[in-house]
């Protein structure tokens, strides 16, 4: 064979081993179609306009963690409706969800709970009621990734004049300005309301006079997700109202042993007393009234006033109609063991505001009995001339005893 030849074998050789290459790289068989695929994107093609148009949007994102408990969990459909919603803990329970009139909507019906992982699955149909379906876990924000608020005074009661919004956090908060924004106090009256943060656990709001009587106050927390801390979110979604009662100022003067009882400015009732003795000073100042008990028990070691065997000085385990002033201890209050002659000559207390009254706080007619029943939650009791110092404004809820300058410099914002 010539050179000639051979190399034209070799080149048909070569296009035939070609062909079988191309022929064994594709699986489409004796389509037709050349060889170039088009079959295959036809099909695909063809699938896909058989699809569902409807887009389900589930929030929060699959995998998500430290989700809300309030916001998560919602499920939204454009190009379709809704046809089935489950949404479970991780073991199966379900738990109970509404779809919207509409179908273009879903969410819980009660609240999700802290560090626990959700699963959702959805279906959906457009409107040829072709199906499309979507899943999604995630979970929660955990208690150690998360702050609430305690916050007093509560939902729908009545109070008194003096009666601030009081928060305490528990957890520290260093995102302050955050925390606060979040946060709104307003009152019918229209009286401008600032806030104040003690430390970083505490927030007070009040305005700068006592509230306008007759007047409603309503807080609003919107605290889903702000981050307060590094790492650690709000999850309160709430609105609290509650309505300021009749205008009731009391006035206590240690130094002539009464407590004037005065409404609208005007005094309605004189009141002999018995505050702290000379040793055992009530501190002054401008105190509201932040619980109440028919009875209760008053021992002195809980508030520092111990024997030489480390008992208390006192222990009183059925005090009448007390009403709370501070944190540390100063109450107005029902006092049975005291003759009927120190009220209104002698202070002998160990810092409280005592009251003629009887064992068993069953006797409507005592004075101790009518100021308990006469007072609220949230009203003021000054303390006069006493001889000691002014109660500390975060020493319960006596934030009036700063100026009004003073108290707006605590703001965050």
């Amino acid at each position: 064979m010539t050179d000639g030849k051979r190399r034209r074998g070799l080149m048909a050789a070569s296009a035939l081993l070609g062909g079988v290459l191309v022929l064994s790289g594709c699986s489409g068989g004796d389509s037709g179609d050349g060889g170039n695929g088009d079959s295959q994107s036809q099909v695909d093609e063809a699938a896909a306009k058989k699809s569902s148009e409807a887009q389900i949007k589930i929030t929060p994102k699959d995998g998500s963690t430290n989700a809300s408990i309030n916001k998560a969990a919602t499920v939204t459909v454009a190009k379709g409706t809704l046809t089935e919603v489950k949404l479970t803990t991780a073991d199966g329970t379900p738990v109970e969800g509404q779809i919207s009139a509409d179908k273009k909507s879903w969410k819980p019906s009660v609240q999700l709970e802290r560090a626990t992982t959700y699963k959702l699955s959805v279906t959906a149909e457009d409107s040829e009621g072709r199906a499309a379906h979507e899943n999604a876990s995630f979970t929660t924000v955990s208690p150690a990734n998360s702050f609430i608020g305690t916050f007093t005074p509560d939902d729908g009661t009545t109070v008194g004049v003096g009666m601030p919004v009081s928060i305490n956090f528990d957890k520290a908060i260093t995102n302050k300005a955050a925390v606060q924004k979040g946060i709104t106090v307003i009152s019918t009256s229209g009286q401008e309301v600032a806030c104040h943060w003690f430390n970083a656990n505490r927030m007070d709001c009040r305005p700068e006079k006592y509230w306008q009587e007759g007047s409603t106050v309503t807080l609003k927390l919107a605290l889903d997700g702000v981050e307060g801390a590094e790492g650690v979110y709000g999850v309160q979604q709430k609105t609290v109202t509650f309505k300021i009662g009749r205008n009731q100022v009391s006035y206590v003067d240690a130094k002539t042993k009464q407590m004037k009882v005065t409404q609208d400015g005007k005094t309605i009732r004189t009141i002999p007393i018995s505050a702290g003795s000379p040793e055992n000073k009530t501190y002054e100042g401008q105190m509201v009234i932040s619980e109440k008990f028919k009875e209760t028990r008053m021992n002195g070691a809980t508030v520092g006033f111990t024997d030489d065997d480390g008992e208390g000085e006192y222990d009183i385990k059925d005090v009448p109609h007390a009403m709370r002033l501070s944190t540390s201890g100063t109450f107005i209050h029902g006092n049975y063991w005291g003759a009927k002659s120190i009220f209104g000559n002698v202070n002998t207390s160990h810092g409280c505001v005592g009251l003629q009254d009887v064992k068993g706080a069953n006797d409507p007619n005592t004075p101790g009995a009518w100021f308990y029943r006469n007072s609220l939650i949230g009203d003021v009791v000054v303390v006069q001339n006493t001889g000691d110092k002014t109660i500390a404004p975060d020493n319960g809820l006596n934030g009036w005893n700063m100026s009004w300058e003073q108290w707006k410099a605590g703001s965050a914002v």
